[in-house]
């Protein structure tokens, strides 16, 4: 047999596989373009409320973007993010009541703001890991509430601050739920396009690596610290972000909306969704926007029960989360197509 043929031979398998993956990719940028079509079109069909829920369920996604890339990709543990959500939405509240700035502006100042405080809060708590480092990220969740009802003259106290929300310009002809899911949705898609791109990058493989073993990474040059310290900032620009878009949305920003229970719902809607997944975030907010609401619609005495059964539900049925149920029934669907 000549040297040719046995290259062939060799070879076809890798070709193969490879445009298998090129197949595969082709349909995910089809299936994603689809949805976001399909997420232009909603808003034209809906009611107001319904409206509504699925911008918050865009806020809530934007969020948990960002607790996936500190949890899902790089293996930390975090019960404070709704501290951070808290940051970017009292952070736009007192730009737009105090110094009546733009809508627009808010939301790059209010990240950065969030950025900057998770990069001091992550230098210290990077020191540390697992129960440790979450009774860390705890405690940031449990002082917030008070420390904002304290500085009266700034955040409100426990009154809050009411604010207008953004007018649809005239020429879009949109009305104001529709207009503001608009906003949210502009933002959600510059953000997951963010996270894809990051983790596609030298960045994000220094990030899984540290995520599958801290002492391998560390030995092929992976500067733990430095990777750990940038996690915890981004992770909180993206709340940041998310948490000025809530108080464009909602209008009105009080202590009691980022309570601990918050941070803690975030967690539990990110495993449910799918940790590490880009679609994990997206499933996560459906879930932490409709779960709730529906357990409250089954027993109002016990709409935490009702609530707590349903994630044990869903982690049984899909311990790798919805996106990982997602993910099996897609390639069950491929692989029947081909046999066909």
């Amino acid at each position: 047999m000549s040297d040719t043929a046995e290259v062939t031979r060799v070879d076809a398998p890798t070709r193969a596989g490879a445009l298998r993956r090129v197949a595969a990719e082709r349909w995910r940028w089809i299936v994603l373009a689809a949805l976001f079509a399909a997420a232009c079109y909603a808003p034209f069909q809906l009611v107001p409320f319904r409206v509504f829920q699925f911008t918050m369920v865009l806020v809530y996604a934007v969020a948990l973007l960002g607790l996936n890339l500190l949890v899902g990709h790089a293996g930390q543990i975090s019960l404070g993010h709704g501290a951070f959500f808290a940051v970017g939405a009292y952070g736009a509240a007192i730009m737009l009541d105090r110094f009546e700035l733009p809508y627009p502006v808010t939301l790059p100042i209010a990240a950065a703001v969030a950025f900057v405080i998770g990069l001091a809060l992550g230098l210290p708590a990077m020191r540390l890991r697992g129960l440790y480092l979450a009774l860390v990220t705890l405690a940031m969740a449990i002082f917030l509430v008070p420390l904002l009802k304290r500085f009266e003259e700034v955040t409100g106290g426990s009154m809050g601050l009411t604010l207008p929300k953004p007018a649809p310009p005239a020429w879009t002809g949109l009305a104001e739920d529709q207009w503001l899911y608009f906003l949210a949705l502009a933002v959600a898609v510059a953000a997951f396009l963010s996270a894809y791109s990051l983790m596609r990058s030298r960045v994000g493989r220094a990030l899984h690596a540290i995520r599958d073993n801290e002492a391998a990474a560390e030995t092929m040059g992976v500067r733990l610290s430095f990777y750990k310290t940038l996690a915890f900032a981004w992770s909180a620009m993206f709340a940041g972000a998310a948490g000025c878009v809530y108080t464009w949305v909602i209008g009105f920003v009080s202590p009691d909306s980022f309570a601990v229970t918050l941070s803690i719902t975030l967690l539990a809607g990110l495993v449910v969704g799918g940790l590490g997944s880009l679609s994990g975030p997206l499933l996560g907010g459906l879930f932490v926007m409709f779960v709730p609401s529906i357990s409250q619609d089954v027993n109002e005495a016990a709409p935490g029960v009702i609530f707590g059964l349903l994630i044990i539900a869903v982690m049984y049925v899909a311990p790798t989360g919805l996106a990982g149920l997602t993910g099996r029934a897609a390639h069950s669907i491929r692989k029947t197509l081909r046999k066909e």
